[in-house]
């Protein structure tokens, strides 16, 4: 199994052992561990537990990919900021949380010795979890968490809401991670698609993911991460400053 950590700027860090292979591709300058919130069954609460307001004193940091890797399918979770420019109802303005996709993966030819990097592809997306919540709503309301179980394509189909999902999110996320043959099957992918370990290895690294989920939304909640663009500012409402629908999309996916 590969895990990457992927932020920007990118720069070669250390690697640790962790399962069969773990690789922190890059870790953001001068950024620490986030620490565990109060509220261990939401992802921990905000900096402020007390008034559960985000700090604007915050560090604002550079979005992060986590990447699994396994022998065909692969599991990245990043960040986000969105504004939907065509929301359904009650489902206006920014939202920001963790995005959680399963895609295939694939291994490119050498493009130079034996001893060169190995190119990697990330590539078609298979499922994805959408861990948000409103900016403007109080930490930990998991008010717009859905998933998309299929994709047309590189496009979602539309947002599916599930209470299961909103009332416990990590531990639902946990639940689907250890079923790739069901999340396959939803998604219209047939099961060669994966390689014959993958979903014995997604299982057994389903709580690494899970526990990737948890402190990005540490930190989104801290006001470091899942942020607008730099020099950005969208209304609460989503709509930019000439009054038309804001395109705002910040994260690595």
């Amino acid at each position: 199994m590969m895990r990457a950590i992927l932020p920007v700027p990118v720069s070669v860090t250390q690697i640790v052992p962790a399962g069969p292979l773990a690789i922190p591709l890059g870790l953001l300058p001068g950024v620490g561990s986030a620490s565990s919130g109060s509220r261990p069954d939401d992802g921990g609460a905000c900096e402020n537990g007390r008034t559960g307001r985000r700090s604007a004193a915050a560090k604002k940091g550079f979005p992060v990919l986590y990447a699994f890797g396994f022998e065909r399918v692969g599991v990245v979770v990043g960040d986000l900021y969105f504004v939907d420019p065509n929301p359904g109802q009650g489902q206006e303005g920014p939202e920001h949380g963790v995005r959680v996709e399963l895609r295939v993966l694939r291994r490119g030819e050498l493009k130079g010795s034996i001893y060169s990097a190995q190119p990697i592809e990330i590539g078609e997306p298979i499922w994805r979890a959408d861990l948000l919540e409103s900016v403007a709503g109080h930490p930990g309301s998991f008010d717009r968490t859905h998933h998309h179980p299929r994709f047309t394509g590189w496009n979602p189909n539309q947002r599916v809401f599930v209470r299961e999902l909103s009332a416990d999110p990590l531990g639902w996320l946990d639940t689907q991670l250890a079923d790739l043959d069901a999340m396959l099957a939803a998604g219209g992918f047939p099961a060669d698609i994966a390689g014959p370990d993958d979903a014995e290895s997604l299982r057994r690294t389903a709580p690494e993911i899970v526990d990737a989920t948890r402190r990005l939304l540490d930190r989104v909640r801290s006001g470091e991460l899942g942020n607008p663009p730099r020099g950005e500012s969208p209304a609460a409402d989503g709509s930019a400053a000439d009054s038309g629908p804001a395109l705002v999309r910040a994260g690595w996916l």
